[in-house]
């Protein structure tokens, strides 16, 4: 959704960032060419060349971006290669993934400076092995438009959503494919506790609910609120979705309904085994500083991490985050994600 929402920052702005981007630490003053340092991250990643470049003059680190798939792909390709670190300092694995990459050992202890501002309140780790950079919390949306045209009353809660006014409206991505369609199945988990989850599922399946295998399918073909014009109206995606569906009078053709959210994390952190250890803790230190947290809403629609950063003209009313979304602990996530997975599997596909 990140990749495909994103929209292109305004020249001026990024200059403006590019200049003032200024962080802790000694600049570099080393003649020779820049010290090279591997991000390993999804494919949602997108920063303003400027700011980048702001940061490899003053610190003499030039970041080269090695993008892995979606969260579950990047999480997977991290932990297989762990032996063998593919870079120095990761970013996008997000609190659905985030403890089988802790119990795997993928990365090593680090707490940046700048971790104070903010990221600390999503801490998943006592040994602050993850730095949080951003929100994206995954919530239901739905096409406004559509229901005060058929004169039927939007749905508001996870309950709604099995409701047959609502058949054969919806449409949701498989957890086995898609991250917020995990995001999505660990909230209804944590709603209905991990013995009533399952039969909120099989009303939901009775209802005519579709599941596709991405975010792109369902969100820009299936979703009549998008610019793909699908047939269904509700949709799972992502708080900030109706932020990027503004009418011509500025205001949102969608909502997200807020009850419906679960919060996905996204981290940071220095790759065990790394070869630029001191240097990749310093590109984690950008991560979460002021220059890179204010460009993070308007390139990769998501919420930054640190307090006090402005977000976008309109996101207030069009995309306010949600303030008590669903959440479950990182060890009982670990415990329970593949079984949850298969056991949906079996309910929706078997």
């Amino acid at each position: 959704m990140k990749r495909a929402l994103r929209t292109l920052v305004a020249a001026g702005t990024v200059a403006a960032l590019a200049a003032g981007c200024s962080l802790s630490g000694t600049p570099g003053n080393d003649p020779q060419a820049p010290a090279t340092v591997t991000l390993v991250t999804h494919d949602s990643w997108l920063a303003p060349q400027e700011v980048l470049d702001a940061f490899e003059r003053q610190s003499g680190i030039k970041i080269s971006v090695l993008k892995q798939g979606d969260a579950g792909a990047l999480t997977n390709k991290l932990v297989l290669t762990k032996a063998n670190p593919i870079g120095d300092v990761a970013y996008g694995i997000d609190s659905t993934f985030a403890s089988r990459a802790l119990a795997e050992g993928v990365f090593e202890q680090y707490t940046s400076p700048e971790a104070d501002r903010g990221p600390q309140r999503y801490s998943v780790d006592p040994e602050h092995r993850l730095s949080a950079v951003d929100l994206g919390d995954v919530c239901v949306n739905v096409d406004t438009r559509y229901f005060a045209e058929k004169g039927i009353p939007e749905p508001k809660s996870f309950a709604d959503l099995a409701d047959a006014k609502y058949k054969d409206l919806m449409v949701a991505e498989s957890p086995a494919t898609s991250s917020p369609g995990l995001a999505f199945l660990l909230g209804t988990v944590a709603q209905f506790g991990e013995q009533g989850w399952q039969a909120y599922w099989t009303q939901l399946k009775a209802n005519g609910l579709k599941t596709v295998s991405g975010w792109e399918e369902a969100y820009t073909k299936e979703f009549s609120g998008s610019s793909g014009k699908g047939p269904r109206p509700i949709v799972v995606s992502y708080a900030s979705s109706p932020a990027a569906e503004l009418g011509d009078d500025g205001k949102p053709r969608t909502k997200a309904l807020l009850d419906t959210c679960y919060r996905q994390v996204e981290y940071a952190g220095v790759l065990a085994g790394g070869k630029q250890v001191e240097k990749a803790r310093k590109v984690v230190d950008f991560l979460l500083s002021q220059q890179f947290q204010v460009t993070v809403a308007s390139t990769m629609y998501v919420y930054p991490a640190r307090q006090g950063v402005e977000l976008p003209q309109g996101w207030a009313q069009a995309a306010p985050l949600p303030q008590q979304p669903k959440t479950l602990e990182p060890a009982k996530i670990q415990a329970g994600r593949e079984q949850w997975i298969a056991q949906w599997r079996t309910l929706l596909e078997g």
